[in-house]
Formats: C-alpha cells, sequence, structure tokens
C-alpha cells in the first residue's frame, strides 16, 4: 500500500534514494524495485528495521549483480548520520505528526538532498484527522501517536521556507477514512468487533486484488476525504 507516487518523485536507475521513517518497509521495498539503484531505510525503531530487512528477505532481487542495493539504519531523523547533498529522493511519509521537532527534521532533509533533487511527504488530512481526535481522545495519546494535526498549507509553507518549492499535491487512502472513524467509535472493543474486523478485510482485500470496484471508489473518494495529505517538492538547483 503505497502513499507516494514513485514516478511523480521521477525515481530512476543510478540514484541514491531516502526512506525516512521506513517503518516496515513499504515504500523502501517499492522504491528497490521501481529501478536500479540505492535505496536507504532509516528508522528510531530498532524492531522496524528489522522488519524491513526481513521484507528484502521475503522478495529478493531476481536479478543478482544487477545494481540494485539497499541499506538500513538506526537513527534520529533530527540529527542524521548522512552526508550533505546525497539523495536524489527522499520520502517521509506518516512521519511528521509523531516528532516533537519536525522543523528540525525538515532541515535535515534539505541539508542531505543534492541540488534539483525531490521529496515527497506524506501526513493525516486535516478533517478525517481532526475526526479521529474528536472521536476518542485515547487515540492520539497512544505510545507513538500523533502529537500534531497539519493543516496543508501551513505544512506547504513550513517545507517553502526551508527553500523547496511544491510542485504536486494530492490525497490517498479515501477508503481508510472510515475505518479509523470505526476504530475510534468502537476504541475499546477495537480488537473484536465484527464492524473493525470486516472492513479490515475490506482493505486487506482492496490491497492484495486491487478489484476495480474499490479502485474507483478510492479515485472519488480521495479529494473528498483521503486519509493521507501527499506532497511533492523540489530542491533548487542552486542555492
Amino acid at each position: 500500500m503505497l502513499t507516494l507516487d514513485l514516478n511523480a518523485l521521477e525515481l530512476g536507475n543510478g540514484q541514491t534514494a531516502l526512506d525516512l521513517g521506513c517503518g516496515a518497509g513499504r515504500h523502501l521495498h517499492a522504491m528497490f524495485y521501481h529501478a536500479y539503484l540505492t535505496a536507504i531505510g532509516v528508522d528510531l525503531g530498532f524492531e522496524d528495521v528489522v522488519r524491513t530487512r526481513k521484507g528484502f528477505e521475503a522478495y529478493p532481487d531476481i536479478e543478482p549483480g544487477s545494481n540494485r542495493r539497499f541499506g538500513l539504519a538506526v537513527a534520529d531523523a533530527t540529527n542524521l548520520p548522512l552526508p550533505d547533498g546525497s539523495f536524489d529522493v527522499i520520502i517521509c511519509s506518516e512521519v511528521l505528526e509523531h516528532v516533537p521537532d519536525f522543523r528540525q527534521v525538515l532541515r535535515e532533509i534539505v541539508r542531505i538532498l543534492k541540488p534539483g533533487a525531490r521529496l515527497g511527504i506524506s501526513v493525516p488530512r486535516f478533517t478525517p484527522e481532526y475526526m479521529c481526535w474528536l472521536l476518542e481522545e485515547r487515540y492520539h495519546r497512544a505510545p507513538g501517536g500523533h502529537i500534531r494535526i497539519f493543516r496543508t498549507n501551513t505544512l506547504i509553507d513550513e517545507v517553502e521556507q526551508t527553500g523547496l518549492r511544491l510542485y504536486k499535491r494530492h490525497y490517498a487512502h479515501g477508503l481508510h477514512s472510515p475505518y479509523w472513524w470505526l476504530q475510534c467509535a468502537r476504541w475499546d472493543a477495537r480488537t473484536t468487533d465484527w464492524a473493525v474486523a470486516s472492513y479490515r478485510r475490506l482493505l486487506e482485500w482492496d490491497i492484495l486484488k486491487r478489484p476495480w470496484l474499490t479502485r474507483t471508489a478510492e479515485t472519488l473518494l480521495n479529494p473528498i476525504m483521503g486519509k493521507s495529505t501527499v506532497l511533492y517538492f523540489r530542491k533548487a538547483l542552486r542555492e
């Protein structure tokens, strides 16, 4: 289940790409197989990095020696052990809403982007996320939960203050918003509730099979209640 459009990021052969806050590696794995490149995943959680590594073991490169490479590291996004100007593409998906000093994360991203490089960011969209906060306070107070809700234009301004410029935006995962509202409404019973379980099976079916019915429904729902706001930025060729 990808949130970012790798084609919109102009991901191509010979590039070096970073998935910052890679989690279980969904975008990192996708980048690795999208082109012949070097894909790096960084996350603060050791367990997540281990899960990402196992994902590569489960789906090995079918062309040994094909110039596809990957690397993984545990690191703090506010103080990355990476050299200046080293990445052609960076993905930072569903991360900034968790980080107390998100502006420092943006500064680190700009530091390690090459001139002309692209950044893809996704965060929970304001209205669907706000509905979750209204329905259940514990939703965002859970360990590792969301500590802020971004308004889209505010986040764009924050990123553009670093010198990057927006070139594309869209919304994603319109089918997922009702699932999270349902979870919040049934918070204490969410692990056993039949409605939550049924909706989860629907989403899993959609992700695995991608039937035309749900794909069409999501395309129509994304502009209205897409769960994620997705933004694409470019760094200037010269300062």
